[in-house]
């Protein structure tokens, strides 16, 4: 069978290899083509256009490379054609993605969806479009099965990649004698919300001599710019592309809201929750976005696992003061611990997700 799959960012590149290695487990002649990046490449796909190619984020960015993104939705469709595929798998990435998928449905290729765009927290005028457009929809998100079927779309629930990866990691590792204590900092992938955020988990660091503070440098941001903010905090550490060892090691995490929050949450370390953008971007969040919580962990629970300090509310003193709780508090982290076992049995319910995921692709075109 002949299978082609969009993935636009970095993580949909981890879970595309994930879910490209179970499908020729199942299908072993499969042919594999499609857009992601190095790790689809390696486990068999072969690669049109790598995703750092077409990572545009923020309006205005999308405004002035709109050529370069026309241009890129016409050679993916002109590559689909060519190649016929027997189903197209799109992962995530929904601004390039649904696009392609109106395309492919009038064409007649079979489509399915893996790892749901966040229509939950905006434009649910989207599930409209999906479900005309979409075969069959693969959700990672519990709570993603009832938000569907409001919309009268059945999904299949498969759990959530990010349990196989984070086992498979914890399996491997290998702890480093006289390990220092320590807190993690994981204050995002961008300079402007990293230029925000960092500042403020920094200043809570001399409070804390005994720990050594480690920020989670991620791929594509300047040693000399993490470096910048640095140079006042004797106790603080940059380790770069290793996040998972960071939190492996820690005692304690402050997180930048995203998907890191819920990676921190299965690695089993307390966390405190940051966000803060500008006024401007946050009143139109707040108007624009609507959900109770801002963290994964927050969200697939149902309440307030984790402490969540956002806009205002996040500076120094309240850092401090959670920070504190988390190291000192001996009930809180046994509410923590129990919550978090609860969240890893919500997750993997559906099995290891890629499996599942490609079972679904599998018996679709079969």
């Amino acid at each position: 069978m002949r299978y082609y799959i969009i993935s636009g960012e970095a993580s949909g590149d981890l879970h595309g290899s994930n879910l490209i290695r179970e499908i020729k487990k199942l299908d072993p002649a499969a042919a594999i083509r499609g857009w992601g990046g190095d790790l689809m490449q390696s486990a068999g796909m072969d690669l049109v256009k790598h995703y750092r190619d077409l990572a545009f984020m923020g309006f205005v960015e999308v405004v002035a490379n709109l050529p370069t993104i026309l241009g890129n939705m016409r050679l993916c469709k002109k590559d689909i054609l060519s190649f016929k595929p027997d189903v197209i798998i799109f992962i995530d990435y929904p601004g390039f993605n649904i696009p392609i998928a109106k395309f492919a449905k009038q064409q007649g290729f079979k489509t399915v969806y893996y790892i749901s765009p966040q229509v939950w927290a905006w434009k649910e005028g989207r599930v409209k479009t999906i479900r005309k457009v979409i075969d069959k929809m693969l959700v990672i998100l519990p709570f993603e099965e009832e938000f569907y079927q409001r919309w009268d779309y059945p999904v299949t629930y498969v759990g959530h990649p990010l349990i196989e990866v984070i086992d498979k990691f914890k399996k491997d590792f290998v702890l480093t004698a006289g390990r220092k204590k320590t807190i993690a900092l994981l204050p995002g992938s961008r300079k402007q919300e990293v230029a925000k955020k960092l500042p403020i988990m920094l200043s809570v660091s001399p409070f804390f001599p005994d720990y050594r503070f480690a920020i989670a440098q991620a791929p594509g941001l300047d040693d000399s710019f993490l470096h910048s903010f640095m140079k006042d905090y004797p106790n603080v550490e940059l380790v770069k592309g290793k996040t998972y060892d960071v939190l492996m090691n820690a005692d304690a995490a402050l997180v930048t809201s995203g998907t890191a929050t819920l990676e921190t949450a299965l690695f089993g370390i307390p966390e405190v929750v940051c966000y803060k953008g500008s006024a401007i971007s946050y009143m139109i969040a707040k108007r624009l976005i609507h959900v109770k919580y801002i963290s994964l962990v927050n969200l697939i629970m149902d309440k307030p696992v984790v402490k969540e300090l956002i806009q205002d509310d996040l500076n120094t003193e309240n850092l401090r003061t959670e920070l504190t709780r988390l190291l000192k508090d001996d009930i809180r982290r046994a509410e923590l611990k129990k919550d978090y076992s609860e969240l890893y049995t919500l997750l993997s319910k559906g099995g290891f997700a890629s499996a599942a995921a490609a079972s679904q692709v599998v018996s679709l075109i079969r």
